[in-house]
């Protein structure tokens, strides 16, 4: 899950494995694999970023055998 936060102000996380779509308009709109949009404060670039990292370590973490 990456963190993010809402134009309220409060944080959220969320699953990066469900993202579409990132846009700045000038907000950042995500939008989801089922067509729900989020927007965030984070700029895109910002939210790409955690999204690479997210899947860097959980692809770095898988068990060897």
């Amino acid at each position: 899950m990456i963190l993010v936060t809402a134009l309220n102000g409060k944080p959220f996380y969320l699953n990066p494995t469900l993202i579409y779509r990132i846009e700045e308009m000038p907000d950042t709109l995500i939008t989801l694999t089922d067509g729900k949009t989020l927007v965030v404060t984070e700029a895109a670039q910002e939210v790409a970023q955690r999204v690479i990292e997210y899947h860097t370590v959980i692809h770095s973490n898988q068990v060897k055998t």
